[in-house]
């Protein structure tokens, strides 16, 4: 089912095109969206969430997003910078979020009972957000965006400031959230991307670069990937792109992606693989 249809979506600031124009249609299910830095993702995200005037269009129930105050109603976003209001509790700041997203008097306190909860911020309730951590802050982030029960929620790098442990939270709260939402994961964290979303965006340059399945991506790699230790480093040929370097008892090792066959031991392509591969255009 069609939650998001868009239509030739573009993005400029004065004579700088950020987002080139865009159209694809985001269904039921969890997303993630990949890509480097400046390739436009957060611009995407803020569009989507209207917080951009932009050019093309996005349906949600066969009507435009634009100026459309239930489709807002129904959107959860989490922004890459939170801001909480440093001088109430977080039981207070969730409180205001609930006026602005129009839930009643009588809804609020449970709502925000649940959402302290889910992110697990239940002791703090009643501090105040200035002294709070930069982990709790982003938590008390994505609990604002959870109220209400959203249709869609947007996540613009949920677990920055994270530990793993929290991290994992995050990962069992979104897939505990109840079916029929489209959930959409901008993150520079790609093992993340992997244990959670459905399919998966690559934007590079404005485009999108890649959009399907996990496996797909992967399957981008099939071929290209590979593990040698430092020795065989100089027999390598062609273009190669180096994804990281571990230790495997007293050697060094590289586990790499290239355009061509190499000699030494090939590898089971991952998802960060098959992403280089597509930025690469290997």
């Amino acid at each position: 089912m069609t939650m998001l249809e868009i239509k030739d979506l573009s993005k400029s600031f004065r004579k700088k095109t950020v987002v080139r124009p865009l159209s694809l249609n985001l269904e039921l299910g969890v997303y993630g969206l990949l890509g480097p830095n400046g390739a436009g993702k957060t611009t995407f995200i803020r569009c989507l969430t209207n917080l951009y005037r932009f050019k093309g269009d996005v349906l949600w129930k066969e009507q435009s997003i634009k100026n459309n105050k239930h489709y807002m109603e129904r959107v959860g976003y989490l922004p890459q910078k939170f801001g909480a209001y440093r001088e109430l509790t977080a039981k207070e700041n969730l409180e205001y979020f609930c006026v602005l997203k129009g839930i009643s008097k009588k809804k609020r306190e449970p709502e925000v009972e649940q959402a302290l909860r889910m992110v697990n911020l239940e002791e703090v309730a009643d501090k105040k957000a200035k002294p709070l951590s930069g982990g709790m802050l982003r938590r008390l982030g994505i609990a604002q965006a959870l109220l209400g029960d959203p249709e869609i929620l947007v996540f613009d790098e949920p677990t920055a400031g994270l530990d793993p442990e929290e991290r994992l939270r995050f990962k069992m709260l979104v897939s505990s959230l109840p079916k029929g939402k489209t959930i959409l994961i901008s993150t520079h964290i790609v093992e993340d991307v992997d244990a959670l979303c459905d399919k998966i965006l690559i934007m590079d340059q404005g485009k999108v670069a890649f959009n399907g399945t996990a496996k797909e991506l992967k399957a981008m790699a099939q071929g290209k990937t590979f593990e040698c230790g430092e020795g065989e480093l100089a027999a390598l040929s062609g273009r190669r792109f180096i994804e990281r370097r571990f230790e495997q008892g007293d050697e060094a090792r590289y586990r790499f992606v290239a355009e061509e066959r190499q000699s030494c031991q090939r590898a089971e392509p991952r998802i960060e693989d098959g992403y280089i591969c597509v930025l690469e255009n290997i």
